[in-house]
């Protein structure tokens, strides 16, 4: 059983990264057979942005999105950026294949500053994730700066994991027609060069 971890924190170290890293890892003990792959956004913000002017992506990219493709389940970790989540995090789900995540259980989660910003769970990425058909566990964690270290935040993470965990096991027998393969820029030219 595959889980890839989306984690779109920007600074070294970062929150994002940290609640990401609990999370997989409470996934990790309740679905002991989980093999665990994290993809960091900001390693490949160039790769996206290249994707979106030429329409295809680079290598390393490209591995990112068959690895989220080919996952029994996904976590998506994002700051938030002026009450939403953050433009890194929203170009990695649009060059993403739309079927990528049809029936995908996906668990969200966010980091912010202030328990304030706590609503993008339900009003930013539940619907984003909605709108790819992706099966979103129903407990989303929020990590605000005063809830590291604090009681309820491990709670919640455990809740979520065991959720995202049961839907796993539930799917991981059932065989997904696997979206079209992503073929890099690279190969795509030399593809081009060679005909």
């Amino acid at each position: 059983m595959k889980l890839v971890v989306v984690s779109a924190g920007l600074s070294v170290p970062s929150s994002t990264r940290l609640l990401a890293d609990r999370l997989a890892a409470a996934v990790g003990r309740q679905a002991a057979d989980a093999e665990i792959e994290v993809v960091e956004l900001r390693d490949l913000a160039v790769e996206i942005a290249h994707n979106f002017t030429n329409g295809f992506p680079g290598r390393r990219l490209a591995a990112a999105l068959e690895a989220v493709a080919e996952a029994d389940g996904v976590i998506a970790v994002t700051p938030v950026f002026t009450a939403s989540y953050s433009g890194l995090f929203k170009s990695f789900f649009d060059v993403l294949d739309r079927e990528a995540l049809v029936g995908k259980p996906v668990l969200i989660a966010a980091t912010g500053g202030t328990a304030r910003h706590s609503l993008v769970l339900d009003h930013a990425l539940r619907p984003l994730f909605a709108y790819l058909r992706a099966v979103v566990v129903p407990t989303g964690v929020f990590a605000a700066s005063e809830d590291w270290g604090a009681e309820g935040l491990e709670g919640r993470v455990e809740r979520a994991a065991g959720e995202l965990a049961a839907l796993m096991t539930g799917l991981g027998g059932t065989k997904r027609e696997a979206p079209p393969a992503v073929v890099p820029f690279e190969e795509q030219l030399a593809r081009l060069a060679a005909s």
